[in-house]
C-alpha cells in the first residue's frame, strides 16, 4: 500500500487505482511480467502504481511515478506500506514480527513491545515482518536515511510496517519515480544472499548465531553430497561428538580420579564433621597431594552446552527442514514424529495425533542413564557435577 504522510495530497487511501490490464490473470512463468495502475488527484498529479514480477525471483519490483499535470507544485512524504499477521503464540523460540535492518544493524521488536518502540530511524536497508521460516520485506532502491512506523491490530492480529521517506519538491509538469522491491519468500541464506540488499543478515540465531551459522553451512555442505537433511543432521553430530571427544575423555577420567578419591573425603569429613573450615582444608590439600582438579568434569560439559543449544536453534529455525523427508514414517523433519494418525485428540500432545515413536525411544534411553546414574551412586560415587553433566549429554 502507497501513502502520503504531509496531507498536501489526501485521498489516496481511499482511492480507486484503474489499470491498463485487460485479463484476469497475470501468467508469470517464463518472463518478466508488469501491471501498472493508475490514479489522478482532483490536484492535478497522477500516479502510477507498477509492478514488475520476475519467475526467477520472490521479488516484486514496485515504481511509483507521480507526474505533477497542475500549475502548483507539491511537497510529500512518501510511504509504503506492508501488513501482514502477528505471531500466533508468543512463546515461540524464535523471533517472529517486524523487524528492519537499520544502521547496519538488525532490530527486532516484539510485537508486545509495540507500544513503546513504534518507530524506527536511521540508514535503513530493509523493514518487514517475519515469521519462522518466511518473511516480507519493504527495500528501498537505495538504502537511506528514513523512517519506519510499526503498528499492531490487535482484534484482527495484523502487523503494519510503513516506510517512510523525506519529501521531495514536485514542481509543476516535473515527474517523480520512487523505486522499491517487495521480497515476498523463504528465510534461506543462499536466496536470500541472491537477492543483496543485505537481507541474508535476517536470518539471525540470537545470542548463538556465531556457532548457528557455521552449523547451518555445514548441514547445507553435507546435504550437496548427501541429499538427506536428516543424513546430514546424524553426520553433523558425530562429528560433534568426534570433535569433542578429548573433552569428553578428561571428563571420564576426572570422574575416575574422584572416585579414587571418595573412601578418603568420606573419612575426612567423618573426622573433622564439626569443624567445616578444617574439612574443607583438608579436601583441597587432598586435591593438590593427589592431582585432582574437581572441575576438570564440569568444565568440558559448559564448553559444549553453547554449541549444542546453538545446534538445536539452528535446526528449529532453518526452512530446510521444512517438509523435509527422512525416512519411513518421517517425512517432514520440521514436524513432530508421529507413527499413524488418531482419528481423536490426546492431552498432551500437539497435532498430528499418532505413536511419538522417537519421543518414546528417547524416554527409554533417558531411563536407562538414570538406572545407571542411581546405581554408581550407590557405589559410593556421588557428589560430583562432571557426572550429572555427562548423563545430561545425549539429551540435546
Amino acid at each position: 500500500m502507497v501513502n502520503f504522510t504531509n496531507k498536501a495530497l489526501p485521498r489516496i487511501a481511499d482511492a480507486v487505482f484503474t489499470t491498463d490490464f485487460s485479463g484476469e490473470t497475470l501468467d508469470v512463468r517464463d518472463t518478466l511480467r508488469s501491471l501498472s495502475f493508475f490514479w489522478q488527484t482532483t490536484e492535478g498529479v497522477l500516479i502510477e502504481k507498477r509492478f514488475s514480477f520476475d519467475p526467477q525471483t520472490y521479488k516484486i519490483k514496485l515504481d511509483v511515478i507521480l507526474n505533477n499535470t497542475s500549475m502548483q507544485s507539491f511537497e510529500e512524504t512518501f510511504a509504503v506500506s506492508l501488513v501482514n499477521s502477528g505471531p500466533e503464540d508468543a512463546r515461540q523460540f524464535s523471533f517472529e514480527g517486524p523487524f528492519a535492518f537499520v544502521d547496519n544493524k538488525l532490530e527486532e521488536v516484539k510485537v508486545k513491545d509495540l507500544d513503546e518502540k513504534n518507530t524506527l530511524t536511521g540508514n535503513i536497508s530493509w523493514a518487514g515482518v517475519t515469521d519462522q521460516y518466511f518473511m516480507c520485506a519493504i527495500i528501498p532502491e537505495e538504502s537511506s536515511a528514513a523512517t519506519v512506523r510499526l503498528s499492531h491490530n490487535t482484534e484482527e492480529n495484523l502487523v503494519e510496517v510503513k516506510y517512510i521517506q523525506p519529501g521531495k519538491q514536485l514542481a509543476p509538469g516535473a515527474k517523480q519515480q520512487l523505486e522499491y522491491s517487495l521480497y515476498m519468500g523463504p528465510k534461506k541464506i543462499s536466496v536470500l544472499e541472491s537477492n543483496g540488499s543485505n537481507l541474508d543478515k535476517a536470518i539471525n540465531f540470537g545470542f548463538f548465531d556465531l556457532i548457528a551459522k557455521p552449523c547451518l553451512w555445514l548441514m547445507n555442505a553435507i546435504y550437496r553430497v548427501i541429499p538427506n537433511f536428516g543424513i546430514a543432521i546424524i553426520l553433523l553430530t558425530i562429528m560433534f561428538k568426534i570433535i569433542f571427544w578429548p573433552l569428553g575423555t578428561k571428563s571420564y577420567k576426572s570422574m575416575a580420579e574422584m572416585k579414587r578419591l571418595q573412601p578418603l573425603m568420606a573419612d575426612i569429613r567423618l573426622k573433622y564433621k564439626d569443624d567445616k573450615k578444617k574439612m574443607n582444608e583438608e579436601i583441597m590439600g587432598l586435591y593438590k597431594t593427589y592431582k585432582v582438579n574437581p572441575m576438570s568434569g564440569c568444565l568440558p560439559m559448559v564448553v559444549q552446552i553453547p554449541v549444542f543449544f546453538a545446534f538445536y536453534r539452528m535446526l528449529y529455525g532453518s526452512i530446510e527442514l521444512r517438509h523435509a523427508p527422512f525416512l519411513w514414517w518421517i517425512n517432514d523433519l520440521s514436524a513432530p514424529d508421529r507413527l499413524f494418525s488418531f482419528g481423536f485428540t490426546v492431552p498432551m500432545m500437539t497435532p498430528p495425533y499418532g505413536i511419538p515413536v522417537l519421543t518414546i525411544i528417547m524416554g527409554a534411553t533417558m531411563f536407562l542413564q538414570q538406572k545407571l546414574s542411581l546405581s554408581l551412586i550407590s557405589s559410593g560415587f556421588s557428589g560430583f557435577c562432571g557426572f550429572s553433566a555427562f548423563t545430561g549429554f545425549s539429551f540435546f
